[in-house]
């Protein structure tokens, strides 16, 4: 990729050329970083300080996904992008890397990831033995290491959970079925309700996290992504809840106004709506 033009002139016409593609991003990314003419934002911000909004976008762009909006989708994708181009601005400041062996590093890994397609290996092969095969060059690549090494500390909580009990699963520390998942849910469900009255705010938390872990391996042993399962429940709940909003708002009253055995009856209203439409 061409470097980000010194001159200000040409900078300042691939800055406002709308056909300059990555090239006029990256020039763009490099003014605002720029140190007397940048965004004093912009110069305020770490690897650190960004990396929430990269994971927000992150999320954005599944959350275009999850509900078809494929007219938002564009812009989603333009601002995950940014969020790359951002943190290799800043790398490249530091001397770290730039850009481009950012766009290299990850060609490389694609080619050599991917000998069914580029290379001479065979690609007659199912996808998930493709998905083997992926994690055994991953597994390569990283070297001698502990099963759980490389498992991302920043990722959300639950898909960490689940990337942590697959690592584990691979050695044979798993448990057979559901049914024996199933069992330890019961069991930890029974032992946060003691922690309730028992235990301290510490221990409660404790066991709570206790129990998700294994909701999570649940969700693993029914190959459900609870990250997705769980934005659909949210999603749900909120579309059901401002139902109940629309029909107290007829009455000219809010949530406030209500009162639970109202409000639950006008969820149910909500879940038999929309029992109705999936069946008309």
């Amino acid at each position: 990729m061409p470097p980000t033009p010194d001159d200000p002139t040409e900078q300042d016409q691939l800055i406002h050329d709308p056909q300059g593609g990555l090239a006029r991003l990256r020039a763009i990314m490099a003014r605002l970083r720029h140190p007397t003419n940048g965004c004093p934002w912009d110069l305020e911000q770490d690897f650190a300080s960004i990396a929430p909004y990269t994971i927000e976008e992150a999320y954005e762009v599944a959350d275009a996904i999850e509900r078809k909006a494929w007219s938002e989708l564009k812009g989603e994708l333009g601002d995950l992008l940014f969020q790359s181009v951002f943190h290799a601005q800043m790398a490249d400041e530091a001397g770290y890397f730039d850009l481009d062996d950012v766009i290299r590093a990850i060609s490389d890994k694609m080619v050599s990831r991917h000998p069914h397609v580029f290379g001479p290996a065979s690609n007659a092969k199912t996808a998930a033995q493709q998905t083997v095969d992926w994690e055994a060059m991953k597994a390569a690549e990283r070297g001698p290491a502990r099963v759980l090494d490389g498992v991302a500390i920043g990722l959300p909580a639950l898909t960490r959970a689940v990337k942590l009990q697959k690592r584990a699963a691979r050695v044979g520390f798993d448990w057979p079925s559901t049914d024996e998942v199933l069992a330890k849910i019961v069991e930890e469900t029974a032992e946060l309700v003691e922690a309730r009255s028992t235990l301290t705010e510490a221990e409660v938390a404790e066991e709570f996290g206790d129990l998700l872990f294994v909701m999570a391996n649940l969700a693993r042993h029914l190959q459900v992504d609870p990250e997705a399962a769980l934005r659909a429940a949210n999603a749900k709940f909120t579309r059901r809840f401002q139902r109940i909003e629309d029909w107290l708002a007829e009455d000219g009253r809010t949530p406030a106004q209500s009162d639970l055995p109202e409000m639950d009856a006008l969820w149910n209203r909500a879940k038999r709506d929309e029992k109705n439409s999936r069946q008309g």
